[in-house]
């Protein structure tokens, strides 16, 4: 059984390096990036691009989008009750092998030893559909982002807003000297989002209707 859960792992890893590796592919190479950008384009420009007008709440319902489909799939792949029990499971270790440390009592501390790839099975068992997810990431989510950064540097109108304290910033500038001030606002408006729909759908997994839900997108194997 362990020697299946390490290749299962392995497996896991493999799929992620060859993700990152097809997604760095994608971004370096300019052909590929216009292709899926003008693909894109004919669809969410329509929906969020408002004819360039207002690249702002563009920027800001894109940021929606892919916060909301990250932690859709994040959450679809991810058994919050069996990550729970393993973050307890772990804790429970950790404190009584720190008090088998203390007291030197060297008969309890060689027993939680031979327990201790159990925890580490059940932990890292436990956190694997997030990694799953990571497909579904890579697939729907980068090409989304790949067309925000086309949109932005082709469609729109003006490239300046206001906020309340500063006048004429530019959507382009580097205000926050290691990234545009466009993705600035992308980051903060995804990250309050992300929080939302998060904890959102963290109180939807302990309904019963939920479950049936993720049960019947991913019915059991057993």
């Amino acid at each position: 059984m362990r020697k299946l859960d390490d290749v299962a792992q392995t497996g896991q890893m493999l799929l992620l390096m060859l993700l990152l590796f097809v997604m760095m592919f994608i971004l370096g190479d300019a052909n590929i990036r216009n292709l899926v950008s003008s693909s894109l384009n004919t669809v969410f420009a329509p929906l969020v691009g408002f004819g360039g007008a207002n690249p702002f709440l563009t920027i800001v319902l894109a940021g929606i989008v892919v916060v909301f489909l990250s932690s859709l799939f994040t959450h679809l792949f991810t058994n919050w009750k069996a990550m729970g029990q393993a973050q307890e499971a772990s804790k429970a270790f950790n404190k009584e092998l720190t008090k088998a440390r203390k007291e030197g009592n060297n008969n309890r501390l060689q027993k939680l030893m031979k327990m201790q790839p159990q925890i580490m099975r059940m932990t890292t068992q436990s956190s694997g559909g997030m990694m799953k997810s990571m497909f579904f990431l890579f697939l729907f989510i980068a090409p989304i982002f790949i067309w925000l950064t086309f949109f932005l540097g082709n469609s729109i109108s003006y490239s300046f807003f206001t906020v309340p304290w500063a006048t004429g910033v530019s959507l382009f500038g580097r205000d926050a000297f290691i990234m545009s001030n466009w993705f600035l606002m992308y980051m903060i408006f995804s990250y309050l989002a992300g929080s939302l729909i998060r904890q959102g759908l963290k109180w939807m997994s302990w309904s019963n209707r939920w479950q049936h839900i993720r049960n019947t997108i991913r019915p059991s194997t057993k």
